[in-house]
């Protein structure tokens, strides 16, 4: 009989086939029986500092095949993962970390020495000779389908993050799926930061069907190093986010030559993006995904092959093996197939609920009137609208939530952090669509006398939130409109103009004035100076990917994302390329991990 755990099933994966490769990085391999061992290792040390049934442990590393291997020790010990973000401010981990009241925090030297959250008992995984003195042998410790497996964190609509449980019996529902047959996720690069939920992807399915996680090295992510990771390692199997996705289909299409399958979604897919890919790879399967961390990730897919015959928006598909769709109105009455209402998922893959949050988690986790006594639905929030042929499209939000680059925003979390500025009388945030057609957070608020420093209050918000949560324009207005109600009228606020730099200095010779071309072209905006900040003048991750590869291809030069994160005004990458136009060799290992995913 098979095991009802995830370390379960990796552990008999690791009999059926010990010698195979289960994750690289680089040179660094480890095979199915020394992660298992290395793991098995880990585990024990766990096991004396206390980790028991459901206990959470924090992991807190730079991408490693480290990373895998604290994981899975964690749950061989019995407890639930606790991922944090690198780019995290402390701040939020230490939230974090106080609210799971976790025990022990697992670290690597790099993350160790940026400052790491007080209050656990500290294990640096990496390098730890005393590691090896531990039993390599299962600790044997009794586990429950129904025991926790993780807790990821996401956006708040209270002003603080909340953490999704999951358990083991959903998450090895979703690994366990149908869609994963036939061996195009055998090779799975591991793009996502594994602090998110796409991580239960990247981990588990090509762990868990005897497959390889690729894992990418330390530092920044741009076109020509995801091209790079592709080719060298083989990949068959990949997930994109909406955004990036349609970035490196306008950059370099023929990147994901060799895989057999992308997933995407997160966000509005573009059908421009699934054309290119399919046009320059023709055998390839672009599968659009939709779920959410309290439904364990993905609940519905669309397998789209070439030709594309979709026209206008892509649907976000039909339900994945044993999973359940409502479409209901406000009453939980289910509306008929083509009109409008809120999407409830219910049967495989719904959550425990919030970890330690029993009011968030009877919000959002309802009986379900349709189902089995007992049965609960997640409340998604999302309206959508079920077609005749039962694909699920859909349409926007109920409540304030946003996407920004594949993560979920709640407006609420961005208002709190911003209303705590000195000097801010009233405060609202919306999101603005881009003139590259992302989705921007934008800042109003009411200053309660005299005028309020964007550049502090910038900094303001990048010490209490993650950087895709930090607001791309501040606008400063003399009240907030109101609807008759009395709440914030969000579509009466004025666009944000123009992100004006500090200067506005002109280019003082050739190269500087098409730097200048370049980057107001990739910001939309009329002009820039050669001083001013492309991230001060709302500049993120993917348009950032968009104008290093327009840089490298206008100046035959080898400029890496991470240098471009070093000197991202037109005059320092002046400076930067010389004389010659090649620039010195950058990092290798970036200090914050994975920035060009997550600005």
């Amino acid at each position: 009989m098979a095991s009802p755990s995830l370390h379960g099933r990796l552990a008999e994966q690791a009999l059926r086939t010990p010698d195979a490769i289960a994750v690289s990085s680089g040179d660094h391999r480890l095979t199915y029986r020394e992660l298992n061992e290395r793991a098995n290792r880990l585990a024990h040390r766990l096991g004396e500092l206390g980790v028991r049934t459901e206990t959470p442990v924090a992991v807190l590393m730079q991408r490693s095949v480290d990373v895998v291997v604290a994981i899975l020790a964690v749950l061989k010990a019995g407890g639930c993962y606790l991922p944090l973000h690198s780019a995290y401010p402390l701040r939020r981990m230490q939230l974090i970390m106080d609210h799971c009241a976790a025990p022990v925090l697992l670290v690597d030297e790099a993350m160790r020495g940026r400052g790491i959250p007080e209050g656990a008992a500290v294990v640096t995984v990496e390098g730890d000779k005393g590691l090896a003195e531990y039993p390599a042998g299962d600790c044997a410790v009794p586990v429950d389908p129904a025991q926790l497996a993780y807790v990821i964190h996401t956006s708040g609509s209270t002003g603080v993050p909340k953490g999704v449980a999951v358990t083991h019996k959903e998450a090895l529902g979703l690994v366990l799926d149908s869609i994963w047959d036939g061996g195009r996720h055998e090779r799975v690069l591991m793009l996502a930061p594994y602090a998110f939920n796409v991580s239960t992807y990247e981990l588990w399915v090509p762990l868990l069907h005897g497959g390889r996680i690729a894992v990418p090295p330390p530092g920044d992510l741009d076109v020509a190093v995801i091209r790079r990771l592709i080719a060298e390692e083989r990949i068959t199997g990949v997930h994109l986010t909406a955004g990036l996705f349609r970035v490196l289909m306008e950059e370099d299409p023929g990147c994901l030559a060799g895989v057999r399958e992308v997933l995407t979604g997160g966000d509005v897919i573009a059908p421009a993006a699934v054309r290119h890919a399919l046009e320059h790879n023709p055998d390839l399967v672009v599968r659009a995904m939709y779920g959410a961390t309290e439904a364990t990730l993905f609940s519905t897919h669309l397998p789209m092959t070439a030709p594309l015959r979709i026209e206008g928006p892509v649907p976000v598909g039909r339900p994945m093996d044993n999973v359940r769709l409502r479409v209901l109105d406000a009453e939980l009455r289910a509306v008929p197939a083509g009109e409008v209402g809120e999407l409830h998922i219910s049967g495989r893959g719904v959550a425990r609920g919030y970890f330690g949050r029993p009011d968030l988690t009877a919000e959002r986790f309802v009986a379900d009137p349709f189902g089995a006594p007992g049965e609960r639905m997640y409340r998604t929030g999302d309206l959508v609208r079920l077609g005749h042929d039962g694909v699920l499209e859909y349409l926007g939000r109920a409540d304030q939530q946003l996407k920004v680059r594949g993560f979920r925003v709640e407006l609420a979390e961005v208002e709190a952090a911003l209303a705590r500025f000195p000097g801010i009388r009233h405060a609202a945030v919306a999101g603005v669509a881009s003139a590259a057609g992302d989705r921007q957070l934008v800042a109003y608020h009411v200053p309660a006398g005299g005028d309020v420093d964007a550049a502090a209050l910038r900094a303001h918000m990048a010490r209490l939130l993650p950087d895709y949560m930090v607001p791309t324009a501040f606008v400063a207005v003399p009240e907030l409109p109101l609807t008759p109600n009395g709440k914030v009228d969000r579509r009466a606020l004025p666009p944000p103009g123009p992100q004006t730099g500090p200067t506005g200095r002109a280019p003082l010779n050739e190269r500087q004035q098409t730097l200048c071309a370049l980057f107001a072209e990739a910001l939309a905006v009329p002009r820039v100076g050669i001083d001013d900040s492309f991230f001060d003048l709302g500049g993120q991750s993917l348009a950032a990917m968009h104008l290093v590869s327009r840089i490298r291809s206008v100046f035959d030069t080898d400029l890496t994302i991470t240098q471009f994160f070093d000197a991202p005004t037109v005059l320092a990458l002046d400076d930067l390329l010389g004389s010659t136009g090649r620039v010195p060799e950058g990092r290798t290992e970036g200090d914050n991990d994975d920035r060009s995913l997550r600005r």
